[in-house]
């Protein structure tokens, strides 16, 4: 079972995933419930972070309805790369290959796209993220996004992880207030019935 907090271990367990395409979840372009949020932001100067974005389609998306302070967290090379090339114009400095738990900072936004799910469910774990998560919003800041909403087969291994509405909000309770946290009505097709939208205040 991998450790979230090693780096380098991250690092070469996700790296090795895109350079062999072994990417099922990637689905070539925005998800439409994130688009759809997206799409009702009117608040152009918001400062987002998009961790474990991979080739960050919602992250191009946004930069190209002008939200210019868009920053996209993944610890691969390979997935900062091809947004470099997709979108030549994005500013370098807002590309970070990190691992989530290490980065600082202070964002308005957090878009979750299942990146909660891509790693062990272990309560550890998953009280880390919340926290993080926590941290890394300002006062008034927002978590939003998608997890998905299919039972926990106790395999620690075969990704992605899944949960139930209350389990996840065992974890997010404690830092911040629920404002939606339903069943997605607008997943793409393959995940219809499968996933979570979820609204979250920080506290």
């Amino acid at each position: 079972m991998s450790d979230i907090k090693n780096t380098s271990e991250q690092k070469k367990y996700w790296s090795q995933r895109y350079e062999t395409n072994k990417t099922g979840w990637d689905i070539g372009y925005p998800s439409t419930p994130l688009k759809t949020y997206i799409d009702q932001l009117e608040d152009k100067s918001l400062k987002i972070l998009i961790p474990g974005a991979g080739n960050s389609y919602e992250a191009e998306y946004l930069f190209k309805q002008g939200f210019e302070q868009v920053y996209v967290l993944d610890i691969a090379a390979k997935p900062l790369a091809s947004l470099q090339e997709r979108l030549t114009n994005f500013p370098k400095d807002q590309m970070i290959q990190s691992n989530f738990f290490e980065h600082e900072g202070q964002y308005d936004l957090i878009l979750e796209q299942t990146f909660l799910c891509s790693f062990p469910p272990t309560k550890e774990n998953r009280s880390l993220y919340a926290k993080k998560a926590h941290d890394l919003l300002a006062e008034g800041g927002k978590l939003v996004g998608l997890w998905f909403d299919i039972p926990l087969s106790g395999d620690m291994e075969k990704r992605p992880f899944g949960g139930d509405k209350e389990e996840y909000l065992g974890y997010f309770d404690p830092y911040f207030e629920t404002k939606i946290f339903e069943p997605c009505h607008n997943s793409i097709k393959p995940r219809a019935g499968t996933e979570l939208f979820g609204v979250f205040l920080k506290k």
